[in-house]
């Protein structure tokens, strides 16, 4: 992973000089990087989101084995911005093309170690790549014991869920109604929430089933649309049952 190209290093130079000391104390903070954190020891310079996808667009060229090496920086922006450019070779390239990114984006799943990086890019590539195909992929990084890839697992049925396939997010979520961080909780909440307002039905019988075990999180986060009643009925019966 050392050696690098001019084009490489030129994104990375157009990347810092867009750095911001101060942004990068606040992301530091956001992003959870102290001992013990889910983030400990991400590294920020400071470059905000739009920025990056300015810089990505120039760098739209790079090729897979460049991208690779900017998405094993230990820089969180570098990382990011290696996934957007991935997320448009994807959109962009031919069905041999979207195989390499797919499987690219899987072999290195342990640099995509932060909810903004896996957001930004899982359903673009992941649930874009297993669109109408069986969910064995996604089950097995369900059952991870790496909190990002379990992560992946999830929110890459987003992409299923606008499609109006929603079996797969509630498989899924199944999967990981006993997980204990926090992260995977909002993103399960998160994702069925997604359901409900696409179907009703589906998440009231989702509910029905499991509301009374799923951490309390997760609960808040699939209800938020539901009427206030409805809300305070659903959560007073996970109240009387112990969660992860």
């Amino acid at each position: 992973m050392k050696y690098t190209t001019a084009r490489l290093s030129s994104a990375r130079a157009a990347l810092h000089a867009a750095a911001s000391p101060k942004k990068a104390a606040i992301l530091h903070r956001f992003f959870k990087t102290g001992k013990g954190e889910y983030g400990e020891g991400d590294q920020f310079i400071g470059v905000v989101v739009p920025t990056q996808r300015k810089i990505a667009a120039r760098f739209k060229s790079l090729p897979v084995a460049d991208i690779v090496r900017l998405l094993h920086s230990p820089i969180h922006e570098e990382r990011l911005t290696a996934l957007l450019i991935m997320v448009d070779h994807y959109a962009r390239g031919s069905q041999a093309i979207k195989r390499t990114i797919y499987k690219t984006y899987l072999a290195n799943a342990s640099c995509i170690n932060n909810w903004d990086l896996v957001d930004l890019s899982a359903p673009n590539i992941v649930g874009n790549h297993l669109l109408n195909k069986p969910g064995t992929a996604l089950k097995r990084l369900a059952r991870s014991h790496n909190l990002w890839e379990r992560r992946i697992a999830i929110i890459s049925t987003l992409t299923f869920i606008r499609h109006g396939n929603f079996s797969d997010t509630l498989a899924i979520s199944e999967i990981l109604l006993r997980d204990r961080h926090d992260l995977i909780h909002k993103a399960v909440g998160w994702m069925l929430r997604e359901v409900g307002k696409r179907d009703r039905s589906v998440l009231d019988a989702f509910l029905t089933r499991h509301a009374a075990r799923m951490p309390r999180t997760t609960l808040r986060y699939a209800i938020e649309k539901y009427p206030e009643q409805e809300r305070k009925h659903l959560l007073a019966v996970s109240r009387n049952t112990k969660n992860p």
